[in-house]
C-alpha cells in the first residue's frame, strides 16, 4: 500500500511514522509505502487546500490519501469538512476518487509526540541521560496550549547540552528523528482525536477489502 500525507507545514512529515505504525496495528500487512507530498520546491507552490492536495494527487499518486490539519483555534468537526469539501471538489472536478482520510490533531501534531520518555532522549542523542524530564500524562497531551514548544523544552533538557552548545542543536531535526524511533503509539488510542482518526482508517480498510 502507497499513502500519500498532505499537510499544513514541513515538521508535520514526522506524522509519517505514526500513520504507518496505525496501518499495521489495523492489520494492513503488505509493504507500506509512506511519501509525504513535498510541494515547497515547485517554481509556484500550490496555494489553499484543494490546489495542494490536486497537485499531491498527480505529483504522489497513492492507494490513500492522508490530510493534515491542526485543529488549533477551531473545532476538530470544522476541520474535517474543509477537508472532505476540498477532496470532494477534487473528484468532481474529474480526479480519479480515491479514499482519503483527515488527519486533525486537536492542536498540533506534536501532542502525539510526547508520550515516550525513551524515544524523546534518545532523539535528544542522550539515551542514557538522567535529567529529570517533566513527562505530562497521555491524557492531558491534547490539553497542553502550546505542545511544540513544550516538546522541545522536554529535547532540550534530556540533550544535557549547555547553553551555548545548545545553540548548534538542531531540536527542529531531533523533533523529526523522534516520530520515527517511538515504536508504539497505542497509548493516543485513549483520546478523541486519535480515536476518530483509527475508526476513519478502520472504516477504509474494510471498505477496501470488501470491494
Amino acid at each position: 500500500m502507497q499513502f500519500t500525507l498532505v499537510t499544513d507545514g514541513s515538521s508535520d512529515r514526522a506524522l509519517i511514522p505514526v500513520l504507518e505504525w496505525l496501518l499495521r496495528w489495523l492489520g494492513v500487512t503488505e509493504d507500506l509505502v509512506g511519501q509525504w507530498a513535498e510541494l515547497r520546491h515547485l517554481r509556484r507552490p500550490p496555494v489553499g487546500l484543494m490546489n495542494r492536495v490536486r497537485k499531491a494527487l498527480e505529483l504522489y499518486p497513492c492507494d490513500l490519501l492522508f490530510v493534515h490539519r491542526d485543529a488549533e483555534a477551531q473545532a476538530p468537526q470544522l476541520r474535517s469538512a474543509e477537508i472532505n469539501a476540498a477532496v470532494e471538489e477534487i473528484w468532481r472536478a474529474g480526479v480519479a476518487p480515491i479514499p482519503h482520510v483527515c488527519v486533525v490533531p486537536v492542536r498540533m501534531q506534536e501532542a502525539w509526540l510526547l508520550i515516550d520518555e525513551s524515544a524523546i532522549r534518545q532523539a535528544a542523542s542522550n539515551p542514557n541521560g538522567q535529567m529529570h524530564l517533566d513527562m505530562p500524562g497521555t491524557i492531558d497531551i491534547e490539553n497542553i496550549p502550546d505542545p511544540k514548544e513544550r516538546l522541545y523544552e522536554l529535547i532540550k533538557t534530556a540533550s544535557g547540552l549547555s547553553d551555548r552548545r545548545l545553540r548548534k542543536f538542531s531540536v527542529s531535526q531531533a523533533r523529526l528523528q523522534l516520530a520515527g524511533r517511538i515504536e508504539d503509539y497505542s497509548a493516543l488510542r485513549g483520546l478523541p482525536a486519535f480515536a476518530r482518526l483509527e475508526q476513519d482508517v478502520r472504516e477504509v480498510i474494510q471498505h477496501s477489502s470488501h470491494s
